[in-house]
């Protein structure tokens, strides 16, 4: 794995090792392929369903997907920031979606930060 490599740049690489076009794994996920364009371009994160069947597809474990989907993340920050400080951890809780990408993880935090 690359450390600098979000799953969408993952997905891609392996969709054209398979030397499959965006369309027709689109066809094979049953999905669009805007979603999926949206989902290499790292636009929009699919749900753990969604990663089962790419990684599927691509011929992959579902683990090595995994290890770049940021929604794990996401969920632990949460989960710490409420065990220290309980208001913040339940306005993320509130404010933050699981599928929530590090732009907007900073720019909650920054709001958060200039209200004190």
């Amino acid at each position: 794995m690359s450390n600098n490599q979000t799953l969408g740049q993952r997905i891609r690489e392996l969709r054209d090792e398979k030397d499959l076009s965006l369309r027709d794994f689109a066809v094979k996920l049953k999905l669009s392929p805007a979603f999926v364009s949206d989902v290499e371009l790292g636009r929009r994160y699919p749900s753990e369903d969604v990663i089962a069947k790419m990684a599927s597809v691509l011929g992959v474990k579902l683990k090595d997907l995994e290890a770049y989907d940021p929604k794990p993340v996401v969920e632990e920050i949460k989960r710490r920031t409420l065990q220290i400080d309980p208001e913040l951890g339940i306005l993320m809780r509130g404010n933050l979606k699981s599928d929530a990408d590090y732009e907007e993880l900073k720019k909650f935090l920054r709001t958060k930060d200039s209200k004190k």
